[in-house]
């Protein structure tokens, strides 16, 4: 059960960072959907190691194989099993860090959960676990684009001290977000971001920092009244990607400072957009601001879900740090290995992967639960 995710679109991710290989099984995908292997591929592309001199060095094609749930180009409705198999992993390297906890790595808690850990790299903590997510947020992007128009981007909007202006988001475009490594579309922000990385890799440190994110085209009436709130399953789908620690939708915290007369996201007239086309359902509304997100009352009203995720600096620095080892002794660690010296750049896939799977999931129970003609 903790490696699987959603209701009707569901995932269950598999592998360890330094095992044979990773993938994922998706189910629930509907059936006749056009997919191929590149689409996949495309995402994957962004995510892999080794992409820029901001990132770790490892080395992996990230090569995807899908296993069954596609025939001549098209879904089966049936289960869809992805792999990629792990070419450049390097377990000896951690033989070392064997009966060491490494601070602010899952080490220790993950032995007190289970018993043991797989004390080769992070195991299924690892980063590398996001593969299948990201090849399974493939597929998600691809029945959203084809079902309701949905498009997801995410961009880095700030590392450590340094943040970038916030570009507007009706203009903002994947060429932009993809034109520098960092994934920062502010282009002397985006110099700036990379100086300071390459700068912590230099001193053997490691930054955190922002992914911002926007779903565009998303329908209203999407997400749950109560439990299921759309921003709710949002955060959690977010907050369990790797050093994720930080969700805010709409005016997230700064919202606090306001009184309910400046937040409150007030409805246009009819006559201040196009008019919609005769239906039973409620016509589609604009609001003046977006304060709230895209989310009011737990369900999508219509406007772009605009959300931001905080991750924390990678755990692994080559700097001296005083731990202890599993007898409880006091011992300096030097860690080995290759690490990223700052997440950002390649969380963004990430952070998509996650919001259309999110996005696809409620879809489809939105379709499920609205059977029946209004």
């Amino acid at each position: 059960m903790a490696s699987q995710f959603g209701q009707l679109f569901r995932i269950a991710t598999f592998g360890e960072s330094h095992g044979g290989g990773v993938g994922v099984v998706v189910d629930g995908c509907p059936p006749r959907l056009a997919i191929s292997a590149q689409e996949i591929q495309r995402d994957l592309d962004r995510r892999r190691p080794g992409q820029s001199r901001l990132t770790t060095p490892r080395q992996e094609r990230d090569q995807v194989e899908i296993l069954s749930g596609v025939f001549e180009g098209q879904t089966l409705g049936t289960p869809i099993a992805m792999w990629v198999r792990n070419e450049d992993a390097r377990p000896e390297a951690y033989e070392e860090m064997r009966d060491i906890y490494r601070p602010s790595h899952a080490d220790y808690s993950t032995e007190a959960k289970f018993g043991l850990r797989n004390w080769q790299g992070g195991g299924r903590a690892s980063a590398r676990e996001t593969v299948g997510r990201v090849a399974a947020g493939a597929l998600a992007r691809k029945l959203l684009a084809a079902l309701a128009e949905v498009e997801v981007l995410a961009w880095v909007s700030q590392v450590h001290e340094l943040e970038a202006p916030p570009p507007p988001p009706e203009l903002l475009s994947r060429e932009q977000v993809e034109a520098h490594p960092t994934r920062c579309p502010h282009a002397e922000t985006a110099q700036r971001m990379a100086q300071a990385i390459e700068a912590a890799r230099a001193r053997g440190d490691s930054l955190g920092g922002v992914v911002s994110c926007i779903a565009r085209g998303v329908p209203p009436g999407l997400g749950e009244p109560v439990f299921d709130k759309l921003e709710a399953d949002l955060a959690r789908a977010l907050l369990s990607l790797p050093a994720a620690k930080g969700f805010e939708i709409g005016s997230g915290f700064a919202g606090t400072r306001m009184t309910g007369s400046e937040h409150n996201d007030a409805f246009l007239p009819a006559a201040a957009h196009a008019p919609a086309k005769e239906e039973a359902h409620a016509p589609p509304l604009r609001t003046a601001s977006n304060r709230s997100g895209g989310v009011q009352g737990g369900i999508s009203n219509g406007a772009p879900i605009e959300l931001r995720v905080a991750f924390k600096p990678t755990a692994t620095i080559r700097l001296p740090q005083q731990t202890v080892n599993r007898r409880g002794e006091a011992v300096t660690l030097e860690a080995r290995g290759r690490h990223d010296p700052c997440v950002l750049p390649r969380a963004v896939p990430m952070v998509e992967a996650m919001v259309c799977l999110v996005l696809a999931d409620h879809w489809l129970r939105q379709r499920a639960l609205d059977a029946l003609p209004r």
